[in-house]
């Protein structure tokens, strides 16, 4: 198991599979994917799978496949399957602008994916297409609804809350889940190293959101003990869920149990961490499993307390594409 100096356990891995991506959302990418030439090649399928194979070997029971947008990989089911094949793995997920979802939700399902988080940060089509810069919200909520109706994947939504979420974005929402049985999941904005002008202006804190919804009848779940960073809410005229995530909240790291690795194969103890650790070299000959899985229970037992965000910190992390925030 693997396990830091503050005893928190380590049982998820959120890994990026490629930096490419088909949006060109403004907290993110506002300019689109642009490859450079020192940049290294994505991890392979067999440096992948000998990446999960090291995690479970050591306790993973959850990976998350993120991007840039994984779905851009070609190999994806194939990636997929590899993961379902490793018993210890009992949950698959995959982040996602849902672009394909509506196409390749039923092979995902197929290959082994359990679960599907679509990032949808307006119901509004104008104001989705600024944000996003692509006018596909039709399609992307036309393949959230298959998904929902086929039964196959847990379905949830991310939002990221931001200045122009006001009331009547997030009542859109509102009735969204109260007839979809989904998780709508807004986040705060969160600063990184490239984005410190955008991040002071377009910051909202989720205090206000979350007194509208103990002011409206919605009462706060109990979390469970190992529940993800999201503050969950229900309510009895809903079938779906509003959660919060509030990285910038007092105790916010205390709970942690995930791992971040690139799609270039470097571990990142934190989204926000200060360094990286190749692991790559490690991946290339099954005979390397345990140098590899004494290489992590190493640097996992580093691992610091919690982000400094509140100090202006935001590590080496420039952009979320990069890491797979």
């Amino acid at each position: 198991m693997l396990r830091d100096s503050f005893a928190r356990t380590f049982n998820y891995l959120r890994l990026s599979i490629t930096e490419r991506c088909n949006f060109r959302c403004e907290y993110c990418l506002p300019h689109g994917y642009q490859a450079t030439a020192e940049q290294a090649p994505e991890l392979s399928r067999q440096e992948i799978q000998r990446l999960v194979r090291g995690f479970a070997t050591l306790g993973l029971t959850k990976v998350r496949l993120t991007g840039g947008e994984p779905s851009l990989r070609k190999d994806l089911c194939a990636i997929i399957a590899d993961i379902a094949a490793i018993p210890t793995v009992k949950v698959i997920a995959l982040s996602t602008n849902g672009y394909r979802l509506s196409r390749d939700m039923q092979d995902w399902a197929n290959a082994g994916l359990s679960a599907v988080n679509v990032s949808i940060d307006s119901l509004d089509p104008v104001r989705f297409a600024k944000m996003t810069g692509s006018d596909s919200l039709t399609q992307i909520l036309k393949g959230v609804q298959q998904t929902v109706d086929a039964g196959l994947l847990q379905v949830k939504i991310n939002a990221v809350l931001h200045a122009n979420t006001d009331t009547s974005e997030i009542l859109r929402f509102i009735e969204f889940v109260k007839r979809q049985p989904v998780t709508v999941r807004f986040i705060e904005l969160m600063e990184t190293g490239n984005s410190q002008q955008y991040f002071e202006s377009n910051r909202q804190s989720s205090t206000r959101l979350v007194q509208y919804l103990l002011q409206n009848g919605w009462t706060q779940m109990v979390r469970a003990n190992n529940a993800g960073p999201a503050i969950e809410f229900q309510h009895r005229d809903s079938v779906g869920r509003i959660g919060v995530i509030a990285p910038y909240a007092s105790g916010f790291c205390d709970t942690c149990n995930r791992l971040r690795v690139s799609a270039q194969g470097r571990l990142h103890t934190c989204l926000f961490a200060s360094n990286s650790h190749s692991l790559r070299e490690l991946l290339q000959y099954d005979a390397q499993q345990a140098a590899l899985q004494q290489r992590l229970d190493d640097l996992i037992a580093r691992k610091t307390a919690g982000h400094e965000l509140h100090e202006g910190n935001t590590g080496i992390n420039n952009g979320f594409s990069r890491i797979g925030g």
